[in-house]
């Protein structure tokens, strides 16, 4: 096909073929990169051992739903619907891009598979793409300098914000657009002008627009345009790629791996150590993560993904309240010490030996100061882990001594009593001395039963806890299980012995429940404590099934074994908290509401941030003991939203949660306006 102008492959500029450049560029830009992406692989190669090579499918699931569907970015609808906008675009035209890379090397070169009726579909496709990736670039550089979100905000203390980085990458992808368009339209005009065939081009599109706009322009300028956006093209495209590394756009090249790679489980912690083995950790020299090479390579990689959008802090309760932590500074001050000890340019010795991160990188409360809700890790739209590297750094600073003055006492208390609270063994089935006549709770130790009740320590020594407990044993006694208690031979579960980083006392007392459990001979386990719920499902092995008591309601209601009264028009609104470790930990959201539902006439109403989005109530486990520097509780957040939402009774699934709501609503100054309860204590009201 006979084209007006003359293709770079062919050019001359001052009687030099501009072949030479359309060979140089590549070659000189992809040896950069190579050089580039090889010191950053470094501190992953150094880095500890992370095992993440398992249930391939389940990653490439995780890879075609979060990396290319954009599966979580419109819970932010607008960002989120401008980056599915430019990632798309992206895709589409990367193709083109690369195609044009060879095209200057080869004029009439074309993608493999793209000659035919494909190539028919794709350049039109392609021609729209680019349009629409402009027009996102323009909205995106709107909402940066004129709405400014606050999630883009930087304090003061972590240095300056990127508006600059992300406009001048946004220009890039910009010229992009306009030069490849350009390249195109030009071509076509000249066409038109000396009446030869000339390609089509995507009406409405930026290169249509652009080739009207030329049509009246000389054929010897349109030559010139041709051959500038071209170069401009192939220029912009690899200094992109060579910049991509280098900030916080290196998610565009890592976070389809680290999507792959990302967590598949949740509600458990990582080991240790990979490879490791329990029986192992008193050999080793170490525990947690004291130095960045301490962290694993996924975690590393964590750090190179982190997109800056603000989406996990904007989310999380700590942050909310004044806490001195936002997770996304957690990425970022990992990411930029990375990129300070392991250097583009190193002088004299190639990398720097790291230094402890805490008191340099991360601060002791900072740390201390995370709830572990998994707000942050189930907003990321990359897969960023914060859970586990928060739990790292804690078993670090457990390892140095470096523990908050009020955590000690319930720790030590832990150790020698195995709850927090430092009560005796002896006192911990007390709470069963209350239970109505009709109710039967067998005492495991001495008879056996079908299942197990694991009551866990603040639900057997809290004075307004044991009202949940009680009220659990009458569900169960009632709806016709065979259940026991392990009374004396019961330890605190673990859940936030582990998480506050006591591996050791964790290990210790998950065998002496593992132990008694088993040799209970039960068949199954059911506990109204999420976290205990959460530890024995997810950081025990072995045990039977583990069920929450919100599953057991909900399971006997549908069967007809629990049959519940109506709510006779009490007035009251009601609305379900979601607590962090039986929501977002183990995606148990239907079951709490079916329950409640069953309960006729009961009007329920949803807070603006529940389900995967439930706002933490700041006191699971030994948050109750630890005392941050913060400007707000967040229970109290909470039930001012539950009141935002038209209800006066919220209805909790946890004991930490209501001991939490019900302090919040003294606090807010809402009481006689607002209560908090149980849902077995709920429902026990109402069981026929």
């Amino acid at each position: 096909m006979e084209n007006a102008l003359i293709a770079p492959a062919k050019y001359f500029l001052f009687f030099m073929p501009t072949v030479v450049f359309s060979i140089l560029i590549p070659l000189v830009g992809v040896a950069v990169f190579a050089y580039i992406m090889a010191i950053r692989m470094a501190p992953l190669v150094k880095a500890a051992p992370d095992s993440r090579l398992d249930r391939i499918p389940q990653r490439v699931y995780h890879v075609m739903k979060i990396w290319l569907a954009q599966y979580r970015q419109p819970r932010y609808m607008l960002a989120g619907v401008v980056h599915i906008m430019i990632f798309a675009g992206f895709l589409i035209l990367s193709i083109r891009s690369c195609s044009l890379v060879i095209t200057g090397i080869f004029e009439n070169f074309v993608m493999p598979g793209f000659g035919g009726i494909i190539g028919d579909i794709y350049n039109p496709l392609k021609d729209y793409a680019a349009t629409v990736v402009l027009i996102a670039c323009v909205i995106a550089a709107f909402r940066r300098v004129v709405v400014k979100p606050a999630r883009y905000a930087v304090p003061a203390k972590y240095g300056k914000d990127h508006t600059g980085e992300a406009l001048f990458v946004l220009g890039l992808i910009a010229t992009l657009m306009i030069s490849e368009s350009l390249f195109e339209a030009s071509s076509v005009a000249a066409n038109v002008q000396l009446g030869l065939h000339a390609e089509f081009l995507a009406p409405v599109s930026l290169a249509w627009y652009i080739k009207k706009a030329l049509l009246s322009t000389s054929v010897e300028t349109l030559q010139t345009l041709h051959i500038a956006a071209y170069y401009i093209h192939d220029l912009t495209f690899f200094f992109f790629l060579c910049f991509l590394p280098l900030g916080k756009h290196f998610h565009v090249i890592t976070s389809l791996f680290n999507v792959y790679f990302m967590r598949i489980d949740r509600g458990n912690v990582k080991p240790v150590q990979h490879g490791v083995k329990d029986e192992e950790l008193d050999d080793l020299e170490s525990f947690g993560v004291k130095r960045l090479e301490d962290f694993t390579w996924k975690h590393i990689l964590d750090f190179y993904s982190c997109a800056d959008c603000g989406r996990c802090s904007d989310n999380c309760p700590a942050n909310a309240v004044g806490r001195p932590l936002s997770p996304r500074f957690i990425s970022i001050k990992g990411r930029d010490l990375a990129f300070k000890n392991y250097p583009i340019y190193p002088y004299g010795s190639p990398f720097k030996k790291s230094a402890d991160l805490i008191g340099s990188i991360y601060e002791e409360d900072e740390i201390w100061s995370c709830t572990t809700c998994g707000a942050c890790e189930q907003e990321c739209p990359i897969g960023i882990e914060y859970i586990d590297k928060i739990v790292d750094l804690r078993r670090g600073m457990v390892d140095e001594g470096m523990v908050p003055q009020s955590l000690q006492k319930p720790l030590s208390a832990l150790e020698k009593r195995g709850n927090p609270w430092g009560k005796m063994e002896k006192k911990r089935a007390d709470w069963t001395k209350d239970l109505p006549a009709d109710v039967t709770v067998k005492d495991l130790t001495k008879v056996s039963a079908e299942a197990l009740y694991f009551v866990d320590s603040i639900t057997s020594y809290d004075d307004r806890m044991q009202a949940i407990g009680q009220a659990t044993a009458t569900i169960l006694s009632r709806a016709g299980a065979d259940v026991g208690i392990l009374g004396k031979k019961e330890k605190d579960s673990g859940n936030e012995v582990r998480r506050f980083g006591e591996e050791m006392l964790f290990q210790t007392m998950r065998e002496m429940n593992a132990d008694a459990i088993l040799n209970s001979g039960v068949k199954h386990i059911i506990t109204a404590d999420p976290h205990a719920y959460n530890a024995l499902k997810n950081d025990y092995q072995g045990l039977p099934p583990v069920e929450h008591i919100s599953q057991f309601i909900a399971r006997n209601v549908k069967s007809g074994a629990i049959q519940l009264t109506g709510a006779n028009g009490d007035g009251k609104v009601y609305t379900y908290h979601d607590p962090c470790y039986l929501g977002r930990h183990n995606d148990v959201y239907e079951e709490p509401r079916v329950a409640l539902d069953a309960i006729a006439g009961l009007k329920r109403v949803e807070m603006r941030r529940c389900r995967d989005r439930s706002f933490c109530c700041g006191g699971g486990g030994l948050m109750l003991f630890y005392e941050p520097e913060e400007d707000q509780r967040m229970g109290v957040l909470r039930v001012e939203m539950a009141s935002r939402a038209g209800a006066n009774v919220i209805v909790t699934a946890c004991p930490f949660c209501l001991v939490n709501m019900e302090d919040a609503i003294k606090v807010a100054g809402l009481e006689g306006k607002m209560e908090a309860i149980d849902l077995s204590e709920l429902i026990v009201r109402h069981m026929v």
